[in-house]
């Protein structure tokens, strides 16, 4: 059997987040789009989920016809079995990955990310798999206490710790 190796970059709208995951049924679909709207109000999304079995096709929800298209050119790129794509708008991944990670259907989460996206997959005569992702750069040193408090401020700024 031959295995073959590449690194796919993924792009989608600026100012946007995407989530990564590998989920084992077509209800996914559903689902995540009802733990969207319930988590966040106002949320805005683009879901794709590939089928691996059956029709195999691309299944897709959202309420933006551009992040709907731009997580399906995602998901066709990839073209992983069971993977889904979620480009979210108006939110952060942290308001919604817990209640992701707790979807049933949900086995892992790859990525939920802002940072450019690349996915390695492995491909054999079977299909095709995510074997692992390289988000954002590598570290170009170790923080002092000007980044610590550029850190701190930042968080504090978006909402996310208490001032």
């Amino acid at each position: 059997m031959n295995i073959v190796t590449e690194a796919i970059q993924l792009e989608w709208e600026e100012d946007c987040n995407i989530i990564v995951g590998l989920s084992h049924f077509i209800k996914t679909v559903e689902d995540i789009p009802e733990i969207l709207i319930s988590s966040v109000p106002g949320i805005e999304y683009g879901l794709a989920f590939n089928e691996a079995s059956g029709p195999c096709l691309i299944r897709t929800e959202g309420n933006n016809e551009k992040l709907i298209a731009e997580a399906v050119a995602c998901a066709e790129s990839v073209g992983a079995g069971h993977t889904f794509f979620l480009i979210i708008k108006n939110a952060y991944p942290i308001n919604v990955l817990n209640q992701i990670k707790n979807c049933q259907e949900v086995v892992s989460i790859f990525a939920a990310t802002a940072n450019p996206l690349q996915i390695i997959v492995a491909g054999t005569d079977q299909g095709r798999g995510i074997i692992g992702v390289v988000d954002g750069f590598s570290p170009k040193g170790v923080e002092d206490k000007e980044d610590k408090v550029e850190r701190k401020n930042l968080l504090r700024s978006i909402g996310y710790k208490i001032k």
